[in-house]
C-alpha cells in the first residue's frame, strides 16, 4: 500500500511539473557591430548587437526554441555549453560534428529540452573563433523556486571575456597560415575592460549593493585560452554550484576558474559602506609571458549610500591576486570542491567501468608546408592532440559527423581514435619540452571513439611537458562528468587510486587538467550521439 502511495504521489508531482513546463524562444540575429575598446573602434560578430549576448532564463524541464539568423559574413553555429541534450543530439550546435554550419542569410532553428539539471551555464558560437564575442549566460532556475541555500536577494550574470586588438577571424587566419600564437589585448567583466586599460575608465562594470544583502553572482569564464583568478577587494565568497551542480559550499576568498567553467558563488555585502574592486587576472604555467596576457580587468562594487562627492571620498579599496603562475592556489581550489549528495539532480558514481582510456594532451608542432612560411617553434605550426591525434573537421564531406552516423555514410570519419597514446615515456619531464621525437604530429585526421549505451566510461587526462606544460581545460559535450582525482606528474594507477573520490565528487563538464599533471573522469554513456 505505502509503495502504491509513493509511486502515485511521484506520478502526479511528475504530471504536475510536465504541466507546468514552458516554452522559452528567443530569436537570435547575427549581425556585424561596430563597438570601441580600448580608444579603437572594431566590427565584431553579435547576436541582436549585444557583447556579450543576450541572457537566455529558463526552468528546468522547459523547452527551448532559438531561431538562429545569420546576417553576419560568417559560417556560424551556437552550442548550448553544458546543456545535456538528452535525446537531442542534433541540437548541441558544434560545427560538421552534429550540424553544418549556418551559412550568411541563412537560418537555422535550434530545438531542445532542458532536462536534470539547474544552474548557470552559457551559449557561445562553435564554428571558428567567432564565441570570442558571440556568447552569453544560460541560466536554468530550479522549477520549485527552492535553492539548496538561502534566497539570495540578487542574482547577477558575471561574464568574464578577452578583447583582441582586431578582427578574431583575420588572427585566427593567421595563427593558422603561420603557426604562431597573439594573445589577447585585455580581459573583460561583461564586456567591459575597465579602469587599468587605456581609454577605458569609463567602460567598467559597476554592481550597486545594499548593505547587509547577499548576492548571487553566476559567473562564466568566457575567455579564449586562460584560466582566471578572481577576487573582490575585502570580501569573502561562498561557492554553491559549478558547471550547472550543487556542490558543498566551499568557502574562498578568491576564484580559479577555468575556459568554459561556471561556478554560481554568493557574495554577501558585508563590509563598511564604500566602493570596492572586483578584478581578475590570468593565472598561466608554461608560457613565456610574452605570449599569454598579463594584464588586469576590474569592475567596481559600489555599496548603496556611498557618496563619490563627499569630501570622506576615498578611491575602490584593491584586491591582491595572487602571482600568474601560483599553482598551489588553482589547485587548492579545483581540487578542494566536492558534490552536494542529495541535492535535486545529483548522480552518484558509477562504480563499475566498463570502458578505460588513457590519453595525453599535448600542445605539439605540425610541419611547415613546403615553401611556407611559419612562425612556431623550429620556423613550423603549432599544432594540438590527444593520444598524438590531431583532429580536423570533415570539411567538404557534405555531411556532419553525426548526419554520417545516423545514415551509415563512409568516408566522413573513422572510428580508430587509441584507447592510449602510441608510445609511453616520462611525460612529464621537462627534458622533453623540445625533444624532436615527441614534438611532431602525424598529419590531421577525422577519428572517433566508440561505445556502448549506458556504459561507463573512465578517462585518465594525463598532461606533457611537451612544448612545456600547460593547463588545459577539456570540455566534454552532452554529459557531465564525475572527478575522480587531480594531482601532478605521471599517472600511476598502482600508486594513485587510492586518491580516488567515489563518494562524492564533483558533477561538471569542463575541467582543467593540471599543469604537468593529470585528472580521471568518470561518465556514463547514456546520452546517444557524437
Amino acid at each position: 500500500m505505502k509503495l502504491s502511495v509513493f509511486w502515485f504521489a511521484w506520478a502526479f508531482a511528475l504530471l504536475v511539473s510536465m504541466a507546468s513546463a514552458a516554452t522559452v524562444e528567443h530569436t537570435f540575429i547575427v549581425q556585424n557591430k561596430a563597438v570601441t575598446r580600448l580608444c579603437k573602434e572594431r566590427v565584431i560578430v553579435t547576436v541582436n548587437g549585444l557583447y556579450p549576448g543576450p541572457r537566455i532564463d529558463v526552468r528546468e524541464g522547459d523547452a527551448v526554441i532559438v531561431h538562429v539568423i545569420n546576417k553576419s559574413p560568417y559560417n556560424i553555429t551556437i552550442h548550448w555549453h553544458g546543456v545535456f541534450q538528452l535525446f537531442s543530439a542534433w541540437a548541441d550546435g558544434p560545427e560538421y560534428i552534429t550540424q553544418c554550419n549556418i551559412r550568411p542569410q541563412k537560418s537555422y532553428t535550434y530545438k531542445f529540452n532542458v532536462i536534470q539539471q539547474e544552474g548557470t551555464l552559457w551559449w557561445h558560437a562553435h564554428s571558428g573563433v567567432l564565441r570570442a564575442t558571440v556568447h552569453g549566460a544560460f541560466i536554468i532556475h530550479p522549477r520549485s523556486g527552492l535553492f539548496p541555500f538561502p534566497k539570495p536577494y540578487k542574482q547577477v550574470p558575471i561574464i568574464l571575456g578577452d578583447w583582441y586588438d582586431g578582427n578574431v577571424v583575420d588572427i585566427y587566419q593567421q595563427v593558422l597560415l603561420l603557426g604562431d600564437v597573439r594573445p589577447s589585448a585585455a580581459y573583460t567583466i561583461n564586456g567591459l575592460p575597465g579602469d587599468l586599460y587605456n581609454c577605458s575608465r569609463n567602460q567598467m562594470f559597476k554592481l550597486k549593493v545594499r548593505p547587509g544583502k547577499t548576492y548571487l553572482l553566476r559567473m562564466i569564464n568566457a575567455a579564449f585560452n586562460n584560466n582566471l583568478f578572481v577576487k573582490i577587494a575585502n570580501h569573502s565568497f561562498t561557492v554553491v554550484a559549478m558547471d550547472a551542480s550543487y556542490i558543498e559550499p566551499y568557502a574562498t576568498d578568491i576564484i580559479t576558474i577555468a575556459p568554459g567553467q561556471s561556478a554560481d558563488v554568493l557574495f554577501k555585502a558585508n563590509q563598511p559602506i564604500g566602493s570596492y574592486y572586483m578584478a581578475a587576472s590570468p593565472y598561466v604555467v608554461g608560457q613565456p609571458e610574452v605570449l599569454f596576457d598579463t594584464t588586469t580587468t576590474r569592475g567596481i562594487v559600489v555599496y548603496e549610500g556611498y557618496k563619490t562627492s563627499s569630501k570622506n571620498y576615498s578611491k575602490p579599496i584593491v584586491p591582491i591576486l595572487p602571482h600568474f603562475n601560483d599553482t598551489p592556489i588553482a589547485h587548492k581550489f579545483f581540487s578542494n570542491i566536492t558534490s552536494l549528495m542529495g541535492a535535486p539532480h545529483w548522480v552518484p558514481v558509477p562504480l563499475e567501468v566498463d570502458e578505460h582510456m588513457f590519453i595525453t594532451i599535448n600542445i605539439n608542432l605540425e610541419r611547415c608546408p613546403k615553401n611556407g612560411t611559419c612562425q612556431g617553434v623550429f620556423g613550423q605550426k603549432f599544432s594540438a592532440s590527444m593520444n598524438n591525434e590531431s583532429f580536423v573537421h570533415p570539411v567538404g564531406k557534405g555531411y556532419s559527423m553525426l548526419e554520417a552516423s545516423f545514415y551509415n555514410v563512409s568516408g566522413v570519419y573513422t572510428t580508430d581514435f587509441p584507447d592510449k597514446p602510441p608510445i609511453i615515456f616520462d611525460f612529464t619531464d621537462p627534458k622533453i619540452a623540445l625533444d624532436t621525437k615527441y614534438l611532431f604530429t602525424p598529419p590531421k585526421s577525422t577519428k572517433v571513439k566508440k561505445l556502448k549505451f549506458n556504459s561507463t566510461v573512465e578517462v585518465v587526462f594525463q598532461n606533457t611537458q611537451i612544448m612545456n606544460a600547460q593547463s588545459h581545460p577539456m570540455h566534454l559535450h552532452g554529459f557531465s562528468f564525475h572527478v575522480l582525482a587531480q594531482d601532478f606528474g605521471n599517472f600511476d594507477y598502482t600508486k594513485d587510486k587510492h586518491k580516488f573520490n567515489l563518494v562524492n565528487p564533483i558533477f561538471r563538464n569542463t575541467i582543467a587538467v593540471p599543469a604537468g599533471g593529470w585528472a580521471v573522469i568518470r561518465f556514463q554513456a547514456n546520452n546517444p550521439g557524437l
